[in-house]
This record gives structure tokens, C-alpha cells and sequence, in this order.
């Protein structure tokens, strides 16, 4: 046999402050422990966390070591499972997002734990499997478990026709609430498809100005759409937010110390006072891995529910055009790069 490891394609940043990863065809493939499933991977989804992770905007919580490769989520089929594997097999098709620490899907071969992946939506391809894992747990995390939404309230989901908005949307109707969503002309017909009760068209009116009352804001764009959503609150609703600076409990769940959460508490002294002042509350998100819920998801995709939205394909040889297209903001929907 030789000493030799065996090699893979991977997408790789070799720097902080990039625009794209760099595709190498020779990156030694993962050797998979105990807990780790090793995946011959089909398909990925490009996601804004990628470049930010990228430009350097989440290294106080994440540090990872250029080069290294990017990636946070994907979907494939099981190539080998570590002894202590209880839950997949050989051969088993699954979708997945790892934890934050271990990124780096976008290669032909990723190790993900049991508890991090779920056996992929039997009618879905393997492009739009791969395309919803970190979507709809973000859309699942911040509707229920942070908002607690319930039938009958009235839910603002900002950005309805991205990747994140047509899976909440979604969500949101399958929990019976009311979904007022913000859009631009182009991005219309699909939320209506997906089922928006009220669309709000930014290039013709602010949502500020015409909305009232609602239960659940749901936002992805952070600045001055986050600063003005408050104003649209009703007393107890609650604001949820994907966007800027992390709240003090991120940096204490990640294990940092006092300095960190004190400069994340600083940074968020407007927000709350915003959220006092509307007489609710304020909810920062950032998504954490889990199996369970894309199970859940995958049964709501089965059943005709959920429908994943996929806008372009390309192969794993064209990233740096993915990239592109994704960072033009054009995208309605996913962006899959496949292997």
C-alpha cells in the first residue's frame, strides 16, 4: 500500500480577505474518528456565512487557520461510519450542517457527527437537498425556537425571496400565521407562490411606513432595516435578527471570556433599548447544528409542505462564478455547487 493518502478536489480559502475560495485538486482527504461519518459529497450550497467567514467577520468567535476549506452544509451518501456510529450506515443518503468549528463541506469528501446530519427528503433532488440544510434550521431556529411563533400572529420575514425567506415563508404558513414579507419587484411572484399573505415592495414603499402591529420580525439584513423594524413591533412581539453583531450569550456558548461579551453587549445596548421601547424584545441567532430538525424538515419536504428553491447549479470547477452570482445579491433562492 505504500505510505500514500488518499487525495480529493476541495474548494480552499487560502487567506482571510478573499472574494472566493480556490479550488485545489489534490487536498488530503479526512480520515474519519469514532463519531464521524465520512461523506462522498454530492452537492453544496453557497451561504453568506461562507463569505463572511472569508472576509475575516467571524474570527473572534471562530478562528480558523488559512488555508482551510469552506463549506457549512451539503448533502451525499455515507462512504464509511466510525465504530461508534449508531444512527447511518454505509450507503445512507443524507443532508447535513456541521458544527460551526468543523466548516468545510465544499470538498468531495467532509466528516460530519450522527447528530449533525438527517437522512436527506426522499422527493427532493440532490441539489435542493443540499440546499436546505443551513437555511431551514436558521428559518426553523429563529420562527420557533427564539420567536415562539404561533398561529394567527402576524410575522414580518424581511428578504422572502433569498435563500432564508422562501423556507421561512414556508415555515411560517405551515404554522398558520400571517406572512407579510419584503421583496423587490423581481422576487414578487415567487413569494406570493410561496404562500405571503401581504408583500411590501421596497422599491415602491417602506415597510416602515406601512406596516403595524406585528408579532414576529424575522430579519437577514441587519443596519437600518433592523434599526427600523422595531417600529413596526406591537407590544410583546419579538424581533429576531441573523445580521451584525452577536449577543453576549453567542460568545458565552462558544466559551469566551468577559472581553468578548462585553464588547457584544456593547454593541447591542440600541437594540435593546429599540426593543424596550417597542415593549418587546430583542433575539440575536446564530444557527446551531441539528439533526433532529432536519429530520422534522425532512418530513415537511416529503409531505409537499416545504419546497426548496433552487436558482442556479454549477459544478464545483466553476466556484468562483458561484460566488460571483451569489454575492450579487441577484439570487432567489439557493446557489448549489455540485461535485
Amino acid at each position: 500500500m505504500g505510505n500514500s493518502h488518499p487525495v480529493m478536489k476541495a474548494a480552499i480559502v487560502p487567506r482571510y480577505g478573499i472574494k472566493s475560495p480556490t479550488l485545489v485538486s489534490d487536498w488530503p482527504q479526512p480520515l474519519p474518528g469514532d463519531n464521524d461519518l465520512l461523506v462522498r459529497v454530492k452537492g453544496v450550497s453557497i451561504n453568506p456565512i461562507d463569505w463572511k467567514i472569508m472576509e475575516g467577520a467571524t474570527k473572534l468567535l471562530l478562528p480558523l487557520k488559512p488555508p482551510f476549506i469552506i463549506g457549512n452544509d451539503g448533502a451525499g451518501i455515507v462512504a464509511s461510519v466510525g465504530k461508534l456510529v449508531k444512527k447511518f450506515k454505509q450507503g445512507d443518503e443524507i443532508y447535513f450542517r456541521p458544527r460551526k468549528d468543523r466548516v468545510g463541506t465544499f470538498a468531495e469528501y467532509c466528516l460530519i457527527r450522527e447528530d449533525e446530519a438527517a437522512i436527506r427528503p426522499g422527493k427532493a433532488s440532490w441539489e435542493e437537498s443540499a440546499g436546505l440544510p443551513l437555511v431551514a434550521l436558521t428559518a426553523w431556529q429563529a420562527l420557533f425556537d427564539k420567536a415562539h411563533l404561533k398561529a394567527g400572529q402576524r410575522v414580518l420575514i424581511h428578504a422572502g425571496s433569498g435563500g432564508v425567506g422562501t423556507i421561512a415563508i414556508q415555515l411560517a404558513k405551515n404554522a398558520k400565521a400571517f406572512v407579510i414579507t419584503t421583496c423587490g419587484p423581481s422576487g414578487i411572484d415567487l413569494v406570493k407562490r410561496l404562500g405571503a399573505d401581504q408583500i411590501v415592495d421596497y422599491r415602491e414603499e417602506k415597510f416602515e411606513e406601512v406596516l403595524k402591529d406585528v408579532d414576529v420580525v424575522f430579519d437577514m439584513m441587519g443596519g437600518e432595516t433592523l434599526k427600523k423594524s422595531f417600529g413596526v413591533l406591537k407590544p410583546g412581539g419579538v424581533l429576531v435578527t441573523i445580521n451584525g453583531i452577536p449577543t453576549p450569550d453567542v460568545a458565552e456558548r462558544y466559551g469566551k471570556g468577559i472581553i468578548l461579551k462585553t464588547i457584544f453587549k456593547l454593541a447591542n445596548i440600541g437594540n435593546h433599548s429599540r426593543a424596550k421601547k417597542a415593549g418587546g424584545r430583542f433575539e440575536y441567532l446564530l444557527m446551531e447544528a441539528n439533526g433532529a430538525q432536519l429530520e422534522e424538515i425532512a418530513r415537511l419536504v416529503d409531505a409537499g409542505i416545504v419546497s426548496p428553491i433552487v436558482d442556479r447549479v454549477y459544478p464545483i470547477e466553476k466556484v468562483e462564478e458561484a460566488f460571483a452570482y451569489q454575492m450579487s445579491g441577484r439570487a432567489k433562492g439557493k446557489v448549489i455547487l455540485t461535485f
